[in-house]
């Protein structure tokens, strides 16, 4: 028998010669389908060892945990790595268990099994045991002292079925260091942070608007501040993984909502929008419709893409900085969390330095305080993950508006956005990625007009929507310097184009089917309002290919 050995400190599990000693192997089914990885008990009337057949062969990736039960405590110990082992204790969980004894009875394995039931956070699970073999013992922490615990059955569709019962001459050892046992909370964090990879981008970073601003040598600073920009190292990425974004904010002293923008820089033609940003403006390509205004770096040419937008999102009216305004029945929140997952964007990160920037278009010395993390889940390798070819169309989110780039007005032309692009290869199943939100904050402002967005593929019709949102009214807490109005509302419950204050806006995804080599052409239509006096009307739209 082969012995598995955590770290040489404490000896803690018994191996016995005269005790009858027992294996016993469960496999686990959901709807009828059997899960790979057979759990492995080993039992004698002192101890009880839940492991796994894979890590009984030392197969096992890690973190993996194993449990030892001894009397009415229980020993949770997970091998972080191959040095790096932790471990909790826990004395009462197993004795303040309740069941439901049935009476209902059956045979498994040759053995009488009783039938007993417990209901878990909605959970109905059964358990089928026996008291014929003088041992206690399951395959999870639930029913230990019921008897020797044979299935396992949660809401009548997850099995955990023992399929063998053989004695054994000892019990495998497990040992672990007893003066650095953990508490349960700390234990359970982690692991849970081991199973994912955490890549740490910006911490309690300031984006305000100051010529005072400047940038250090791992955070670089442009258009007076209101954008942050850092290289970030982003290591391999498995097929199939999942990959989230996320970020907090709060006000550091401006009361409005803001558009944000959460982007990669791509660097792979000859000029890339940290030319931009490092020398100016006008060194980003020219975009004209005929409306007599210049927009720049906001469409792919031969020689430039333009920013990837991972998130585009919306801060509230001054959260945390504005909590001191009371409202009765009004708890204010203490800062807005976006996550968002980016999976899709994965082969614009996957081993690659990359510039990530955070811009909030504010005019405020004190600005904004963010966070931002991508954490990379890892799954298992199969044949449905597919690899996507990532190629960026256009950006008219202006983040460098504080540096000269102009408002995204262009949609006041029929002509709209209209813009060729070239396929070297072909592109199968085709999937356009589509941000949109309206602006134009006065009561005629495209901001609270519902307008269609119309996007054609080589002159050809092939979507519209009218984007909207009603549900502004659900994030009031994140909006303690938000205006109240006679008539019962504040500005930020008012509905918006496709944005709420203090939200994310999620991309939709638009079916283009395949792609032939050669040249095609897009446009974006939207009836862009006119102006009225100094105020005016622009859209944010980005657009991302996608394809196989």
């Amino acid at each position: 028998m082969k012995q598995v050995v955590f770290n040489i400190f404490l000896f803690f599990s018994i191996v016995s010669w005269s005790q009858k000693n027992y294996k016993i192997t469960y496999l686990k089914s959901s709807n009828g389908k059997v899960i790979e990885n057979p759990i492995v008990v080993f039992s004698n009337d002192q101890l009880s060892l839940i492991t796994s057949e894979s890590i009984m062969n030392g197969k096992s990736s890690f973190p993996f945990e194993q449990t030892l039960i001894t009397n009415d405590n229980y020993f949770q110990i997970t091998n972080l790595n191959h040095t790096k082992t932790i471990a909790t204790k826990d004395s009462t969980s197993i004795s303040k268990q309740k069941f439901e004894l049935m009476s209902e009875s059956k045979k498994i394995l040759g053995f009488n099994c009783k039938k007993a039931k417990t209901v878990i956070n909605s959970n109905t699970i059964e358990l089928w045991y026996t008291n014929e073999i003088k041992i206690k013992g399951s395959p999870t922490l639930l029913g230990h002292n019921l008897g020797l615990v044979l299935e396992t059955i949660r809401n009548g569709n997850f099995k955990i079925s023992a399929i063998n019962i053989e004695k054994t001459k000892e019990i495998p050892t497990c040992t672990f260091d007893s003066k650095k046992i953990i508490n349960s909370l700390t234990y359970k964090d982690i692991i849970w942070k081991s199973k994912f990879v955490t890549i740490p981008v910006f911490k309690d970073e300031i984006i305000n608007f100051s010529d005072e601003t400047k940038s250090n040598d791992s955070i670089m600073r442009f258009a007076h501040g209101t954008i942050i920009l850092k290289k970030v190292k982003i290591p391999k990425i498995s097929k199939g993984s999942q990959i989230f974004l996320d970020l907090t904010e709060q006000s550091n002293g401006d009361a409005y909502d803001r558009t944000g923008v959460v982007f990669i820089i791509p660097t792979d033609k000859k000029f890339s929008f940290y030319d931009g940003l490092e020398n100016g403006i006008n060194m980003l390509p020219i975009y004209n419709n005929g409306n007599g205004k210049q927009y720049r770096g906001i469409i792919s040419t031969n020689e430039f893409n333009p920013i990837i937008e991972l998130m585009r999102f919306f801060t509230p009216f001054g959260i945390k900085q504005y909590n001191t305004i009371q409202l009765k029945d009004k708890t204010w929140e203490e800062c807005v969390l976006y996550r968002q997952e980016i999976s899709e964007c994965a082969q614009a990160l996957n081993e690659k330095d990359v510039y990530i920037g955070t811009f909030i278009g504010n005019y405020d010395k004190g600005g904004h305080k963010v966070s931002v993390n991508i954490t990379i889940h890892p799954e298992e390798e199969n044949t449905v993950a597919k690899t996507y070819n990532i190629i960026p169309l256009f950006c008219t989110t202006n983040i460098m508006e504080m540096g000269g780039q102009e408002y995204s007005t262009l949609f006041n032309s029929d002509k709209g956005l209209f813009m060729t692009f070239t396929l070297d290869k072909a592109l199968k199943n085709a999937r356009l990625r589509y941000i949109t939100t309206g602006h134009g904050g006065w009561e005629n402002g495209d901001e609270f007009i519902p307008k269609k967005n119309t996007i054609y593929l080589d002159n050809n019709e092939i979507f519209h929507f009218t984007p909207w949102r009603e549900d502004c009214g659900a994030f009031r807490l994140y909006n303690p310097a938000s205006g109240n109005f006679d008539n019962g509302l504040s500005s930020s419950d008012y509905s918006r184009s496709n944005w709420c204050p203090g939200t994310s806006t999620n991309p939709i995804y638009i079916e283009l089917g395949d792609l032939t080599v050669g040249t095609h052409t897009l446009q974006i239509k939207i009836p862009q309002g006119p102006n009225e006096g100094n105020s005016f009307s622009s859209w944010n739209v980005s657009g991302l290919l996608f394809g196989e």
